[in-house]
């Protein structure tokens, strides 16, 4: 058999962990250990070859269930599964589907249960994270997934907490770190864009010391929402302290239903520089044109499951 060296692999490590790599470098970890109330990936490493997320808030305690990129939400059929503590809901890895390395991507597909504090399951997850390389080793991550309720309909309450939250770093913060905050509808602060509508924001910052006499390098995160989801576009919940959220249920809740699973995808641009709005544009119109990818079982040796590229418009909701 010939040999093959994909530019983009998946590494399953000890301890629940599952690093993105390209060209041998650490793009992106996924965390599925019981010692965090949910899953959530740090670091993403940005193309100074530092972290651009944190886990837990710079200046504040309470907010220990920041976890970089991880999924949550406030009010799911009653229980809150946004905070840390024993009366709320727990999210856990019940299984991985498949891992895929390319030259042009690295693909990860889990399922994920939402429990209660009773322990009863409420809602089964579908997770596909795609992360393909771009020039100067910029990324960018493409989340889908998909929620099943384990029952005929489970209500996701109004809300700004949810469902995909990013908490970034310390230096790309504008409050801790000198950064900025931007809408794809031109606001550039909390102020102005706390609960606005926008397709993207973007937090970008200084993070590593400019060449001799220059300014500091710039990396930076843009957080696009998909006109396929539902209450496109997100009005969202970005704060100055270091925290961006499209909430899907700012305005109003939506009704599970598992005869009809909710498909919801969301795309994260690591970039080198500072926030640029052209840039943004073109990768917000290509998104349009991505895939969805579907999880199936597999009819090659030695593999259990496959991913299926799907019409982009296939999962289209209100």
């Amino acid at each position: 058999m010939p040999q093959d060296f994909p530019r983009c692999q998946l590494v399953p490590e000890p301890g629940h962990q599952l690093r993105f790599r390209v060209d041998g470098e650490t793009r992106l970890v996924w965390h599925h250990g019981s010692e965090h109330p949910r899953p959530c990936f740090y670091p993403v490493i940005g193309p100074a070859g530092v972290p651009l997320t944190r886990m837990g808030h710079p200046g504040a305690p309470n907010h220990d269930h920041h976890q970089s990129i991880w999924f949550a939400h406030a009010d799911l059929g009653g229980v809150d599964f946004w905070a840390n503590g024993p009366d709320t809901g727990t999210i856990r890895q019940a299984h991985w589907h498949c891992y895929e390395d390319g030259d042009e991507h690295a693909a990860m597909a889990v399922h994920l249960h939402w429990i209660a504090p009773t322990g009863a399951v409420l809602l089964h997850q579908d997770l596909v994270t795609i992360l393909r390389p771009l020039p100067h080793r910029e990324s960018l991550i493409e989340i889908q997934t998909s929620l099943t309720p384990t029952q005929a309909t489970l209500p996701i309450a109004k809300s700004n907490f949810g469902i995909l939250a990013v908490r970034v770093s310390k230096a790309l913060s504008v409050h801790f770190g000198g950064g900025t905050l931007t809408s794809s509808e031109g606001a550039e602060d909390e102020a102005t864009g706390f609960g606005q509508y926008a397709r993207w924001w973007d937090d970008s910052g200084p993070v590593a010391p400019g060449s001799t006499g220059n300014a500091a390098r710039w990396n930076g995160i843009t957080y696009f929402d998909h006109p396929g989801n539902p209450h496109y576009p997100a009005h969202w919940h970005v704060r100055e302290d270091g925290w961006m959220g499209a909430s899907l249920t700012r305005h109003r809740g939506i009704n599970l239903k598992s005869d009809a699973p909710l498909r919801l995808r969301y795309l994260l641009h690591v970039h080198d520089h500072a926030y640029d709005h052209a840039i943004a544009n073109q990768i917000a119109t290509a998104f349009e044109d991505f895939p969805w990818w579907r999880i199936e079982k597999s009819s090659q040796k030695h593999q259990a499951y496959q991913l299926t590229a799907e019409s982009p418009h296939s999962h289209e909701q209100d």
